[in-house]
């Protein structure tokens, strides 16, 4: 009953920056939380970023201070800024909502983060 639609990947230099979107539609009331996530070739799926409906944000220790999730509320939309890329940051990443309701988190496709020279 949710849906999360991704854009915004593509390939970036080493200290770049790149924006990724995450619109959201569907039954956005049961949302608790929306988070950002990603996953390397060969690596588990890690968490990025998430937001709380209060606006709280937690970020892993890897991106803090380089990435910036917020969300405009109008647009039904989630934002991850992400600026000064390192080769590391190169992933596939995830929107993923956090619901109140079974089945309690739905994700969006993914898209690809390259950061290369």
């Amino acid at each position: 009953q949710v849906q999360l639609v991704v854009s915004g990947g593509g390939l970036v230099q080493p200290g770049g920056s790149l924006r990724l979107s995450c619109v959201v539609s569907g039954r956005i009331y049961t949302i608790s939380a929306l988070g950002w996530y990603r996953q390397a070739p060969g690596e588990q799926r890690e968490l990025v970023a998430n937001i709380t409906l209060g606006g709280s944000t937690n970020y892993a220790a890897s991106v803090k201070g380089r990435f910036t999730i917020s969300r405009d509320n109008a647009k039904n939309t989630v934002y991850l800024q992400m600026n000064s890329v390192k080769f590391e940051d190169t992933a596939v990443y995830y929107c993923k909502a956090d619901l109140v309701v079974p089945p309690y988190a739905n994700w969006g496709q993914g898209t690809q983060v390259t950061v290369s020279s």
